[in-house]
């Protein structure tokens, strides 16, 4: 994994696959008016999610039953692409956007998609219409066991899927076929995947674990492109790495359900790396959204929630944990189908400001725009507006913005460059930087730097500042100096927080502190 990087800040990514929170105003367009995947499962008996609940699941604008004290920021997000698919939804996630929806066959694959599947593999196709992953094995099984040909479905989604039994048509032969499948379903008849769905058994069968999807390439840039491309770590845990096409990850497991995701998950938490370990946990969707199974959705999303108990003690002090998901699938609804649903967002470690309700967002997007923000990646043409700034503890934002403006110190006289970061009452960090000259005197400080750069543009009111400086490297403390401090007074309150030292440690004072009895303008009153 990458090294030599000072920081190692680690973002983890859990899609938890269809858990939306509620119908979209546009659901009417795919029929979906009144879903409510969360809604539906938290009235079961078997939901208990005590981690999610304190981190502020129920705290979600639209969800109810908050708590008065959520330790997580959390927000409802909107999707942008036309679609309520896995592959539009993670690739908006990933901060790329899908005007125009991926092609479905509610009546089965046009022979231009047939004649070139059959001749190039060889096989004849049965069904080839919209079906259940199980009802089509239990109606079409034991033909496709006799002839040999593929049984080939799709759903309401942008997918085509083969389904094989295993001693019929071996694992690496179907795989073979789908590949010739992705080849042939490409331009107007793009789906977003190809999926083999291996079974097993005697009648009625009953489906393995070695399904494997074969998706789109992305259309364009995504976060895991820009952070792989920036030579941070892009670790992959589940489908993640079908959805992207393997584009853009450096390290993958698969997983053989929830739980195994989780717990390899939690064994990438216990490694070091720089960057993001992507997660989906595709159950929630394939087991029992798509079964219409309250029950055992409920179950699922309670066993989730005892395994992110185990996560949680193992994040540290610069990782960032974000939980999301992908769309809905309501399982109570008469549908078996994706649902087009807001999904929850729930940001949480150390860095992160507790209680932050961020309303209702314009995007998914907005996840990836903060992750790259977070680690400092160049975003490229990615979407998405970033909320870092309204999640990142005053301490954690001001000290980073410290030590970005350090990098701009001119100090060639005493080496010894200082940054400071100072946030006036709107949310804006101001920067500046020590700027020395060959005549002692006319030497400026970083933080007369930032604060005359602020009030020239006419900030007047400041909720904090951090300062940073050293030789070589960065000292525990740089204290402001008098002629800083005394500036400072004139624009702020005694009571301002002032954070000295590095992101490794933070020492917090008042102004008042440095400066207990300050030169002000009652001192000038005649």
């Amino acid at each position: 994994m990458s090294s030599g990087r000072v920081d190692m800040k680690r973002v983890f990514i859990i899609v938890l696959d269809s858990m939306g929170v509620g119908a979209m105003p546009d659901a009417g367009l795919w029929q979906d008016e009144g879903s409510n995947t969360l809604g539906t499962i938290r009235k079961h008996p078997a939901f208990c999610c005590p981690n999610l609940t304190r981190l502020g699941l129920f705290n979600i604008e639209g969800v109810g039953g908050a708590v008065r004290e959520p330790q997580g920021s959390f927000a409802r997000l909107a999707e942008r692409s036309m679609g309520k698919d896995t592959t539009t939804g993670h690739w908006e996630i990933a901060g790329l956007v899908s005007p125009q929806p991926m092609p479905t066959y509610p009546d089965g694959f046009p022979e231009e998609i047939l004649e070139p599947f059959r001749r190039e593999t060889g096989r004849g196709v049965l069904c080839n219409k919209p079906y259940s992953g199980t009802d089509v094995i239990r109606d079409y099984g034991r033909e496709h066991r006799r002839t040999g040909d593929l049984i080939v479905y799709t759903s309401a989604d942008s997918v085509f899927q083969i389904a094989a039994h295993e001693e019929t048509v071996p694992v690496e032969e179907l795989y073979r076929c789908c590949r010739i499948a992705r080849r042939l379903l490409q331009g107007k008849h793009g789906v977003g995947r190809v999926i083999a769905r291996p079974f097993e058994g005697e009648w009625p069968y009953r489906r393995t674990s070695r399904r494997h999807d074969f998706s789109l390439e992305p259309t364009g840039t995504t976060l895991l492109d820009c952070l792989s491309g920036d030579g941070l770590d892009v670790l992959s845990v589940g489908k993640i790495i079908d959805i992207f096409a393997e584009r853009g990850i450096t390290k993958y497991v698969r997983m053989n359900g929830n739980e195994d995701g989780m717990n390899k998950t939690i064994a990438y938490a216990r490694e070091d790396f720089h960057g993001l370990c992507f997660t989906n946990l595709v159950d929630f969707d394939s087991e029992y959204g798509h079964r219409n199974d309250i029950a055992g959705y409920a179950a699922a999303m309670s066993a989730f929630d005892r395994q992110l108990g185990e996560l949680l003690p193992l994040l540290k002090k610069e990782d960032l944990l974000i939980l999301t998901a992908d769309h809905g699938c309501d399982p109570g609804t008469p549908s078996t189908d994706h649902s087009r649903e807001y999904v929850p967002m729930i940001a949480y470690g150390a860095p992160v400001k507790a209680g932050v309700d961020l309303g209702t967002r314009a995007s998914f997007a907005d996840i990836s725009a903060t992750v790259l923000e977070y680690l400092e990646a160049d975003r490229r043409d990615t979407s998405g507006e970033s909320f870092l700034p309204q999640i990142l503890r005053d301490d954690v934002r001001l000290i980073g913005e410290a030590v970005k403006a350090r990098e701009a110190s001119y100090a060639p006289y005493s080496g010894f460059r200082v940054g400071a970061a100072l946030l006036d009452s709107t949310g804006k960090v101001w920067r500046g930087c020590n700027i020395e000259n060959s005549s002692y005197s006319v030497t400026n400080c970083a933080e007369r730097t930032a604060l005359f750069k602020a009030v020239s543009e006419g900030a007047r009111d400041f909720a904090g500042i951090a300062v940073i400086g050293g030789r070589e490297s960065l000292l525990p403390r740089c204290v402001p100096c008098g002629v800083c401090l005394q500036a400072l007074s004139e624009f702020c309150s005694p009571e301002m927080p002032v954070y000295l030292g590095t992101p490794e440690q933070i020492e917090h004072f008042s102004l008042a502190d440095l400066l207990p009895v300050s030169f002000g303008a009652a001192d000038l009153a005649t």
